[in-house]
């Protein structure tokens, strides 16, 4: 159905239409995604001001997920992240949940630990943890080299994780938790994709262990499963999402067997009842395609919101809605040229592209100058 308001073509489109999630009501199903942007650019680690009006900008979004903010010190893996452990990194996260919270948004923090994916230029001179001692060959994080901008190191060998450090992460996800609620967050999603610490244990390649956490399938999402069970307890199942990237070999990550792994994983998220699964699907160029069947037995296997990430243009992400196959569609970088990227799609306005050499690290270039399509003052 197709009407007319002035001279812009208004598209009822299922992307516009809310969805419950978390008990909340959505007002579309568009998800902003987490995407490393490196503006807490300052000693803690904090969220600022700048950010907040970057996320405040995107809050016509129907879930807005912050980027990735580690759950400690030895979590960060790049410079210029932000972090939710101290007193003064809540705060900093304070004043951009109750920026967007004004737009009636709903916001999610994204908690991470990158695990080997860093260097100890970024984790105070500390040797990086990991499932087990093995490298992230070819992999590289940018470090503060004294610019504004990002420099870049190979990463360097990890040494495994002991039943101290397992228990210790454990119990810094759960805090980080608890602070994100404290925080103002509407709930957090665990980052257990793209190759960081949890997906280091999951993936079949990057876990050597012979202990309880290595091995079989069971034993690799034992891990996980214990981050969930202490975040759940801490701040309710239905404030957690989970973010996996089946397919994807970031940062040394492959699992010889994703569809059998994941499809466990899928399950086993089921049996906590979290609010909702977050797949990244592989995007670069010659990306394996992410079979119908695999998205089919995910969705056969977990009963909450499914959203789908990875080069999504709107007729793909209406089809997948159309199908079945997804509840809910995230874009990543159209978000970051395209700050009303939801009015944009309700009234078929061309997107704008981002520009790459301002993603990571700077100022307001490239993160808070995008304009609008539509100002807000002709806004129906």
């Amino acid at each position: 159905m197709i009407s007319q308001v002035g001279k812009v073509s208004i598209i009822n489109k299922a992307l516009l239409t809310p969805i419950q999630l978390a008990g909340k009501t959505l007002k579309n199903r568009i998800v902003l995604p987490p995407m490393t942007r490196s503006r807490a650019n300052n000693q803690e680690q904090a969220a600022t001001a700048l950010m907040a009006e970057y996320y405040s900008q995107r809050s016509s979004a129907g879930l807005m997920i912050s980027e990735g903010t580690q759950v400690s010190p030895l979590g960060k893996g790049y410079a210029w992240t932000p972090g939710i452990y101290s007193a003064a990194q809540i705060h900093g996260w304070q004043q951009v949940t109750e920026q967007v919270h004004q737009n009636d948004a709903v916001f999610f923090a994204q908690l991470w630990h990158v695990g080997r994916v860093t260097h100890p230029d970024n984790i105070g001179g500390q040797q990086p943890i990991s499932s087990s001692a093995i490298t992230a060959q070819g992999v590289k994080v940018f470090v503060d080299n004294g610019t504004n901008e990002p420099g870049f190191v190979e990463v360097v060998p990890p040494r495994e994780m002991n039943k101290d450090d397992i228990r210790q992460v454990v119990a810094e996800f759960k805090q980080a938790a608890l602070n994100a609620v404290t925080a103002g967050f509407d709930g957090i999603e665990l980052h257990a994709a793209n190759g960081y610490l949890i997906n280091q244990f999951i993936d079949s390649q990057s876990n050597a262990r012979t202990d309880e956490y290595g091995g079989s399938l069971a034993n690799r999402l034992r891990f996980l499963e214990q981050v969930v069970i202490a975040m759940s307890d801490a701040i309710g199942s239905d404030k957690i999402g989970v973010r996996l990237a089946p397919l994807t070999t970031l940062n040394g990550t492959v699992d010889d067997q994703p569809e059998e792994t994941y499809t466990a994983v899928a399950a086993l998220l089921n049996k906590h009842n979290i609010a909702y699964l977050h797949i990244a699907e592989a995007d670069w160029d010659d990306a394996p395609i992410m079979p119908i069947a695999f998205k089919q037995a995910l969705r056969d296997n977990f009963d909450g919101v499914l959203i789908y990430a990875g080069k999504y243009t709107v007729e793909r992400a209406e089809q997948a809605i159309s199908d079945g196959l997804a509840d809910m569609v995230a874009f990543g970088r159209p978000f970051v040229a395209n700050p009303d990227l939801p009015e944009r799609i309700k009234n078929n306005i061309p997107w704008a592209t981002h520009d790459a050499t301002s993603l990571f690290g700077g100022g307001a270039k490239g993160f808070t100058d995008y304009p609008q399509a539509i100002p807000s003052s002709v806004k129906a």
